[in-house]
């Protein structure tokens, strides 16, 4: 009786201990066999209520953000539950094991995809899932996401963008699958700023979720939207592109300073060459089916245009100032003095007088100081007038007053001449 009962126990206790591992499980579920039964057929017991999988998305890092082609590229962590009533057992039966690896290819899974999606995802799939024991799966993807995002650049570089991430299934409605998540938008976008490892040139801000139903071709589907939202940082191209573009700018009105002479042009031209490289560089950032034009490309255009302007300016003060330095004809002005001079008769004393006066200023002007010659001819003019306001009326006093006149105001016209004094206004303006 005793050997019995020993056996029995000892019966017992094998049987036991061959269910405690995660193969008994396996065969308890039937997983090796009829094996299309559990991946051709979704996991419901009635066909008319959808099954329902619940979305957590984290964002791990920022890869790129391409403003020319408006492409995002981010590397995501997706976490899909659902629950298939046909897998679960009693953990109590085996030890205590209450969840289990099982590959991705042995059990039905759902077909998501990301509807913003460019490119494959370059991860490649997860080749295991999680089962427990009261039959909920759980399924983890890391993926590398290259897709469309809808860019504003208006404010660039100190704008702020949102790509959004739609996870919907290929081909079942929201008849056979209903989708939503699981975690609330602070948790979500507490996790992604924790565990976030790369952000290039932006800045996280945050993550929020949304569920829709859209109707796509003829198909009423159930989607869960993630949107991004992210800021970038503005300080390299404040230094790289806006600071050098003011500083060209401030060496452009520093030119004015600049005597007006040819090098005066060829440097404005220069500063003006490197504005147009500044805006070919920009021209490779900013894309080029922008609804609105960025403000940035506005400061670049009336930065340049300032310049343009300036150096039109300086053409235009330039030509007028040589007009009058050309070459005049002293032989011509000479003898218009004559002619005055033989209208009156018996003036010629008088003309001989004015013509040993003219010798004598121009022999003297030349060693007048500048800005003194005209002054110099008023004083004697002024001198003239007082005698013969004292002593009478005299005609040859007379006409060497007229001639001093004639000489001062032909002195002044030659020292700054007509275009000269409307090119100096046109500077000062």
């Amino acid at each position: 009786m005793m050997l019995t009962c020993f056996f029995f126990l000892l019966l017992f206790t094998d049987s036991a201990l061959s269910q405690c591992t995660y193969r008994d499980v396996v065969q308890h579920l039937n997983l090796t066999k009829e094996k299309d039964l559990w991946t051709l057929t979704q996991p419901v017991n009635n066909i008319s209520e959808p099954l329902k999988l619940q979305l957590d998305v984290l964002l791990y890092a920022i890869l790129e953000v391409n403003e020319k082609d408006q492409h995002f590229e981010s590397y995501i962590w997706v976490d899909v539950t659902w629950r298939d009533k046909f897998l679960s057992w009693n953990s109590s039966e085996f030890c205590g094991i209450d969840k289990i690896n099982i590959p991705t290819t042995s059990v039905w899974t759902p077909d998501l995809t990301i509807a913003e999606m460019t490119e494959k995802d370059k991860a490649g799939p997860s080749p295991y899932l999680k089962v427990f024991s009261d039959g909920d799966m759980w399924l983890r993807e890391d993926m590398v996401v290259v897709s469309t995002c809808r860019m504003h650049v208006f404010k660039f570089p100190f704008d702020t963008q949102k790509c959004n991430l739609t996870f919907k299934s290929i081909i079942h409605s929201d008849e056979s699958i209903k989708l939503s998540q699981s975690g609330d938008n602070q948790r979500i976008t507490g996790w992604s700023q924790k565990m976030m490892q790369s952000k290039t040139e932006w800045e996280f801000i945050n993550m929020t979720s949304s569920i829709q139903n859209e109707d796509n071709f003829g198909i009423n589907q159930s989607m869960v939207v993630y949107t991004i939202t992210m800021k970038r940082r503005p300080i390299l191209y404040i230094i790289n592109f806006i600071l050098p573009v003011l500083l060209l700018w401030s060496l452009d009105m520093a030119s004015f300073m600049m005597p007006e002479d040819g090098g005066k042009v060829g440097f404005k031209i220069s500063v003006l060459l490197a504005v147009i490289l500044m805006q070919l560089l920009l021209n490779e950032i900013l894309p080029a089916s922008s609804n609105r034009i960025p403000m940035i490309v506005v400061f670049c255009i009336s930065i340049f245009g300032l310049m343009m302007l300036s150096l039109l300016e300086t053409i235009l003060v330039m030509y007028l100032m040589g007009k009058d330095s050309a070459p005049k004809d002293k032989e011509e002005d000479n003898q218009n003095l004559s002619e005055e001079c033989g209208e009156k008769e018996g003036s010629t004393k008088l003309c001989s007088c004015f013509r040993g006066l003219e010798l004598v200023l121009c022999a003297s002007t030349s060693d007048w100081p500048s800005g003194e010659t005209s002054s110099e001819l008023l004083q004697v003019e002024k001198e003239v007038s007082h005698k013969q306001q004292s002593e009478g009326p005299n005609d040859e006093e007379n006409s060497v007053i007229k001639a001093l006149s004639l000489l001062r105001n032909m002195l002044d016209t030659e020292k700054i001449g007509y275009w000269t004094r409307l090119a100096q206004r046109i500077h000062k303006g």
